[in-house]
């Protein structure tokens, strides 16, 4: 089987200072990593950088064997496949409807294919019926399920979570940690960064640690 995703000699450097080095890096499709350490190791970085959101100051990146050319037209493509779910999130001033539509608009999903992939997605995170409710009134953690949820509602290759559980409380993440096998069946690969190495050991992933921008252990 061959990596969904490949890092290689991957450097970051702001001025003179290096904030990110890694040699090598695979990852496996259909698996779920979990990026630990701690504050400024470089985890989001790292993340930033798979999601083609930032260009690494050297280094190569490559997508189901594509080496990635930081080009306009090709980001555009491959950003398809990927998605980034912040820590905090932003959410609109509207309805959960519409942020989770947002994304499903600008790739011209007609209104009646949208109403039901998000129906399907917000039972999928446990907010069922929450349609209809200002995402901007609701709890912390429900906002990361929306935010999840605006995710998973596009289904990416490589879903990407920047400590995901950072604002859930004990019922949502437990509810958390039983939707990831279901994410990894319907085809995706997960790589979320987490200061809870036991939730990582919960959700059996493989454990990626990082100490000072480079790779402490993976396991």
């Amino acid at each position: 089987m061959k990596p969904i995703l490949s890092l290689r000699s991957i450097e970051m450097r702001y001025n003179s200072q290096t904030a990110l080095q890694l040699e090598e890096l695979d990852f496996m499709p259909q698996h779920i990593y979990s990026l630990v350490g701690a504050n400024g190791c470089g985890k989001s970085t790292l993340l930033q950088i798979i999601s083609l959101l930032l260009k690494p100051t050297s280094g190569k990146i490559f997508i189901e064997d594509e080496q990635v050319f930081w080009k306009k037209q090709t980001l555009q493509r491959l950003r398809q496949h990927v998605t980034l779910v912040h820590q905090a999130p932003y959410m609109f001033n509207r309805s959960v409807h519409h942020n989770i539509a947002y994304g499903l608009k600008v790739r011209g999903v007609h209104a009646k294919e949208q109403q039901r992939l998000i129906h399907d997605t917000l039972e999928l995170v446990g907010l069922s019926g929450f349609d209809r409710r200002n995402a901007r009134e609701l709890s912390g953690g429900e906002q990361q399920r929306v935010a999840i949820a605006r995710a998973l509602v596009l289904h990416p290759r490589l879903l990407l979570l920047d400590e995901p559980t950072s604002n859930m409380d004990r019922g949502s993440i437990e509810a958390f940690d039983r939707l990831m096998p279901t994410l990894i069946e319907q085809g995706m690969t997960i790589i979320q960064a987490t200061h809870a190495p036991d939730q990582a050991q919960r959700q059996y992933s493989t454990i990626i640690r990082m100490e000072d921008g480079r790779l402490a252990q993976a396991v």
